[in-house]
């Protein structure tokens, strides 16, 4: 153990050891709260004494060929009567812009493992078409590419994270288009790009190599994917100053075996820089699935019950990450996550279309808080999807959009990107059902780098208010603004017809007092305070 370590590692003990007095001194035991503040919800914030920056990246979103997400969601072609730059809608775009998307994942998804990059450039008329086996077996024109993504990322201000294909395509292939997006050099590659329109290479820098290959993206085991991996990895340059950072696939959910494979070996280790997870929760099961806007208290518990889980999961994920890989080099990359109920009526089943309820909110709040919980080893989410399937923050119909309630969360916690992680400690009370029970509040906060404190925090409770109190440890409280996010219906959502049944209003149920504010949270409500 190196001499910094071991300072680094006393400093965390004595900081451990200072919360635990602090807590005793606030009627805590160590493990449980003691007998006589059973009912006491409180979160204490030790703010002098930051963590790990929360990367931004956390709050990305992913677009794939799927339903309506790219065509009539983000792309209407530059002939639409329905006002776009370059082709791409400016409703979603100006919404887009307002949460500060961080990253956006292109082209899938299982997509991603169908689709050939060539075919989506140069000019519209001379693109192949490609029948989507995956996704409704509809047929795409291709008219959204290469270009026309790069473009809608430039628009955003956000990184590029494009998924190869190694599922069926050809090391050749993704090595091209790795050159072709990002090689200053002269070759019949970044020359076919000039040609394009497109004279200097952009920057992309994450990667992914391969999307579920364990499943649509091939079939693969482990071990066979970790050979191939390393392959395909060999050939991705980097060029000129673009350094890619390269996402292995990983696991489904807890099939941790998977990424003990991948980690174990230094050699298969070192060709990767992040590790892909994905996680969906799914009420009642795939074949099953409960509908986004028609369900009962059973089943709004058990999709946070399943929530919860993914707290679970990462933490199995980091325990093998930090045995082989103690100085956390290698980032946890969980870019599909959210709810997935069956699609709306009438609907293409192949399509994905769900709608976003005050549930799908919380959803948004518990994942968002347990990853910047893991700001440690969490260095990219993406929500699936942007626009118009699963658990999208945007719906639109012909021309006309909606900001559906995730939406509004991820407005709400949009300032804990690159803000530091602050130490909390959280004891509340139980939601229950039936048997079970989960915790009844989520909750993180972060501090940026103007002392401004932000408390993201969710009730999931559908029919109780609850009072929480939150010392703030190391900094004084001069002034606390808030916003909340609720209903007085479980299933709220906002519709082409009445947009805005549930948005953010202004927060004052709090007050404050030496230091310490006590704030009473809605039932089934997301929170936010900014505290300076």
């Amino acid at each position: 153990m190196t001499t910094t370590t071991t300072v680094m590692k006393t400093k965390e003990s004595v900081i451990t050891t200072l919360l635990a007095i602090l807590l005793s001194s606030l009627n805590y035991s160590a493990g449980q709260l003691s007998a006589d503040v059973v009912n006491v919800n409180q979160l204490v914030i030790i703010a002098n004494n930051p963590g790990p920056v929360i990367s931004k990246d956390i709050y990305g979103h992913f677009s794939e060929h799927l339903g309506t997400c790219i065509y009539g969601g983000i792309w209407v072609g530059t002939g639409s009567k329905i006002p776009n730059t370059y082709g791409i809608r400016n409703d979603v775009l100006f919404a887009l812009r307002e949460i500060k998307v961080p990253n956006l994942r292109w082209p899938g998804g299982c997509f991603a493992d169908t689709y050939h990059w060539r075919d989506g450039i140069g000019p519209q008329s001379r693109r192949a078409s490609i029948v989507n086996i995956h996704w409704g077996g509809v047929t795409e024109d291709n008219s959204f590419g290469t270009h026309e993504f790069m473009k809608l990322t430039e628009l955003l201000g956000c990184d590029a994270y494009i998924n190869g294909n190694l599922g069926s395509g050809t090391v050749q292939e993704m090595a091209e288009w790795v050159e072709y997006l990002t090689s200053d050099s002269d070759s019949p590659v970044t020359r076919l790009r000039k040609e394009n329109g497109k004279e200097t290479p952009w920057k992309v820098r994450y990667w992914a190599i391969g999307n579920e290959n364990w499943g649509c993206g091939g079939n693969m085991t482990d071990q066979y994917y970790a050979g191939i991996m390393r392959q395909y990895s060999t050939y991705l340059n980097n060029y000129g100053g673009n350094n890619l950072y390269k996402v292995a696939c990983g696991p489904y959910g807890d099939k941790f075996e998977w990424t003990e494979t991948l980690m174990k070996d230094q050699s298969t280790r070192n060709m990767f820089q992040g590790l892909s997870i994905h996680y969906y929760s799914v009420v009642d099961g795939w074949d099953v699935k409960g509908s986004a806007t028609k369900f009962d208290e059973r089943e709004w518990f058990e999709t946070f019950r399943l929530n919860y889980d993914i707290d679970r999961i990462i933490k199995g994920h980091k325990d093998i990450m930090d045995r082989y890989d103690p100085a956390k080099t290698k980032g946890l990359v969980v870019d599909e996550w959210g709810n997935w109920f069956i699609v709306e009526p009438g609907t293409n089943p192949g399509f994905l279309y769900q709608q976003n309820t005050l549930r799908d909110a919380i959803t948004a709040a518990i994942h968002l808080n347990i990853f910047n919980q893991h700001a440690d080893r969490v260095k990219v989410a993406n929500l699936a999807q942007m626009v118009n399937v699963l658990q999208a923050v945007i719906l639109t119909k012909d021309d006309k959009m909606v900001l559906t309630p995730t939406y509004h969360v991820f407005k709400m916690f949009r300032e804990h990107q690159e803000a530091r992680l602050l130490r909390t400690d959280l004891r509340c009370e139980d939601y229950r059902y039936g048997n079970s029970k989960i915790p009844a509040i989520s909750a993180s906060a972060s501090v940026n780098r103007e002392g401004v404190i932000l408390v993201t925090l969710a009730n999931l409770n559908p029919s109780k208010d609850i009072v929480l109190t939150i010392p703030v440890i190391g900094a004084s409280v001069k002034s606390v603004t808030g916003q909340v996010l609720t209903s007085d219906q479980m299933n709220a959502h906002n519709t082409f017809e009445k947009p805005e049944v549930i948005k953010p209003a202004v927060f004052k149920s709090f007050r404050v007092k030496d230091g310490t504010i006590t704030v009473t949270m809605p039932s089934k409500s997301v929170v936010a305070l900014e505290i300076k």
